[in-house]
């Protein structure tokens, strides 16, 4: 945001970078019309955004219950994707919702498990995909299956560690290997049940981590990569 789209979208094509994903639209749920009209008008803003920047994919995060409502906001937020299906796919750019833990429905998300997700994307024309991310997916006792479903509807797939307990609730993840989740069979899970092909994005939010130079950091996910993951 502080560069500028245009900029970021110049310097990503000299570098012969690519941009997987954008990352986010959402936040639907609105206190009136008003409110909802600018969160609309957001997201399409959004999505000219991420086809500027040739990122294939916008990811949601659908946001919270304004009124603690959670069928209303739920509603609120399969509505609102219905609406903008038809935009990005004018756009060229599909969407993808991200279902998020449990622990984030309170101030992050009302979409809490694949199942949701999926049922969400199911009812919008063109159909809408997912988003998988083991930090938010791990824990859920009918993955398996679910992943099934799946299949043909995963746009990005996201990897960060459960440290337990979390040491904040938003920015306590951990580097591959350091936490709770298998990722090797998270990852072996989605190649065979879902036929996933595309990028795989190392996303942790942990200020320990971001304050490692960069180019460490991106050698310490190489290695962890290779030792738990592939």
């Amino acid at each position: 945001a502080e560069t500028g789209t245009e900029k970021v979208a110049r310097i990503a094509g000299e570098t012969g970078m690519k941009v997987s994903t954008l990352c986010r639209g959402g936040w639907f749920c609105a206190t009136g019309p008003d409110d909802r009209a600018r969160r609309m008008d957001d997201n399409r803003r959004t999505i000219d955004e991420a086809a500027a920047l040739g990122a294939a994919t916008l990811v949601l995060v659908c946001g919270p219950a304004i009124d603690k409502d959670l069928v209303r906001a739920r509603t609120e937020v399969s509505d609102a994707i219905t609406v903008l299906a038809q935009y990005a796919a004018g756009a060229n750019v599909r969407l993808a919702i991200e279902p998020l833990h449990p622990l984030y429905c309170g101030d992050r998300s009302v979409v809490v498990t694949l199942k949701q997700a999926l049922e969400i994307g199911r009812s919008a024309e063109p159909p809408v995909g997912v988003v998988l991310d083991s930090y938010h997916l791990w824990w859920d006792p009918f993955l398996e299956p679910t992943l099934s479903e799946a299949a043909g509807r995963v746009e990005s797939v996201q990897l960060a560690d459960w440290l337990a307990p979390p040491p904040d609730p938003l920015n306590g993840r951990g580097m591959l290997g350091q936490g709770s989740i298998d990722l090797r069979r998270f990852v072996r899970l989605v190649d065979e049940l879902t036929g996933y092909r595309g990028p795989i994005e190392v996303e942790i939010f942990n200020p320990d981590v971001w304050a490692i130079d960069p180019l460490v950091t991106l050698q310490l996910v190489a290695d962890a990569y290779e030792t738990h993951v592939a």
